[in-house]
């Protein structure tokens, strides 16, 4: 039972420490609207996403305000598009017409972002798959709502180095079509190596082809509430340090199944998971960065950053499964660049590098997240960096994932402005030697060793 403290206690870390409900999102499975005919399929999809989610937001907001709760967003993911335009889509045209379906149902119902113009490509990519990646940068550019995600490697299969090379190419054109917004459909746009099914936060959400027919999955997030509680205990042991992690990440976590319960009760839906993210705002007091200086660091960046995030990272995941026994997702701390004003201020004063950022993504939940960089970086490069990024999640059997915004126009010592929760930037200088030989061999790199655990 919750006791009236931990009612008063939940109060304070929504009015005073930034706690919130960072999403509610409901997967909808579009294998049923799959069809010979592009327009049926577009019809088809359309029609079944405004009946399954039609109540999601005015719900998200009666929960938020019946429970005192805030709840930022209300998305919507869907089936990989690569597998439910497979048996219609003759043209990226065909895919782009899909998307602008996805949009108009996003419009209707209301929510924030739509997420599943995905394709998974960790072995291979049919003809399809191939198609809706190459159909990205007009996709992107053409609709308001769309997000995009493409799984180029797994610990099982190794990495799919024709599409990681392909998506070096995708990056830089949707950068080029949306150069008039400072190459924005790129903040909208994540290639990943292990990516879960049930992934609530955009850009990477998708609703895996095992998921129910609609699913609802909560991101709750608290990065201020971890940071308040770490003031009390400054100077402590690590013993207090990662007990009081861990019961803060408690508390938080209950907060998402109490409204997860709920909005799948009243969505007529099944629960999914929470996924216990501390995922940072540009709000002051809402950045996982500033967790880090409270545990012991001048900035991110500095030695012991890595050992940090690891500790906070795992105290954040044992203290949600003792909440929850459907913690799924990522769950962890994010380290977004532009969506953290503490890491922004560290690649300012020159503490935090791409570099340093790679090194972090070994322990953290996801990965190289909301960088920005100079225009002119090249297709191979970008390649390259998401190789390497895959590389760790596959040997660590961990998600990993690359969103770079290569600004168009823009180089090392601009800043470049994307708005609400994208935040802002400073333009990251990135390593210029050359990786073009390796990323322009052909095939896939085989999965490591230990992927015959089956």
């Amino acid at each position: 039972m919750i006791n009236i403290s931990e009612v008063n206690e939940t109060n304070k870390m929504i009015e005073k420490e930034n706690l919130d409900v960072r999403t509610i999102t409901m997967g909808v499975s579009l294998l049923d609207c799959i069809d010979e005919s592009t327009d049926k399929t577009c019809d088809k999809i359309y029609n079944k996403i405004v009946s399954c989610a039609v109540n999601l937001v005015e719900t998200g907001n009666k929960i938020g305000a019946e429970f005192g709760i805030p709840i930022v967003n209300k998305r919507v993911s869907v089936t990989p598009i690569a597998t439910v335009g497979g048996a219609c889509a003759r043209s990226t045209d065909d895919f782009v017409r899909i998307a602008k379906s996805l949009d108009k149902a996003a419009e209707t119902i209301g929510v924030n972002f739509i997420g599943g113009y995905s394709a998974i490509v960790s072995k291979g990519s049919t003809k399809a798959d191939e198609l809706l990646m190459n159909s990205i940068p007009e996709a992107l550019a053409e609709t308001d709502y769309i997000c995009s995600s493409v799984n180029v490697g797994s610990t099982k299969t190794g990495i799919n180095m024709d599409a990681v090379r392909l998506m070096g190419d995708v990056i830089k054109k949707t950068a080029e079509r949306t150069a008039d917004r400072d190459s924005i459909g790129c903040a909208k746009l994540v290639v990943l190596c292990n990516a879960p099914d049930d992934n609530p936060f955009m850009a990477g959400a998708f609703h895996g082809v095992s998921e129910p027919d609609t699913v609802i999955n909560v991101g709750v997030s608290g990065p201020g509430v971890v940071k308040y509680a770490l003031e009390a205990v400054r100077g402590e042991s690590f013993k207090v340090l990662c007990d009081t992690i861990k019961k803060t990440a408690f508390k938080i976590t209950r907060v998402g199944q109490l409204v997860a319960q709920e909005a799948a009760k009243r969505l007529d839906s099944e629960f999914g998971i929470i996924d216990l993210s501390l995922a940072p705002t540009p709000a002051i007091g809402d950045s996982v960065a500033d967790i880090l200086k409270e545990i012991g660091l001048e900035h991110p960046g500095a030695p012991g950053t890595t050992a940090a995030l690891a500790l906070l990272n795992d105290q954040v995941k044992k203290g949600g499964v003792m909440a929850s026994s459907y913690v799924g997702g990522l769950s962890g701390a994010f380290i977004p660049v532009s969506e953290d004003q503490g890491m922004i201020d560290a690649v300012e004063v020159g503490a935090l590098t791409i570099e340093k950022l790679e090194a972090m993504t070994c322990v953290c939940s996801v990965g190289l997240d909301m960088i920005a960089v100079p225009g002119d970086v090249s297709a191979e490069t970008i390649a390259g960096i998401i190789a390497d990024e895959s590389a760790i999640g596959m040997v660590n059997q961990k998600t990993t994932a690359v969103r770079l915004i290569p600004v168009c126009g823009k180089t090392v010592g601009d800043n470049v402005e994307f708005g609400g929760l994208l935040g802002h930037a400073p333009i990251m200088p990135v390593n210029n030697f050359k990786c073009d030989d390796f990323v322009n061999r052909t095939g896939r790199i085989p999965a490591p060793i230990h992927s015959f655990k089956n």
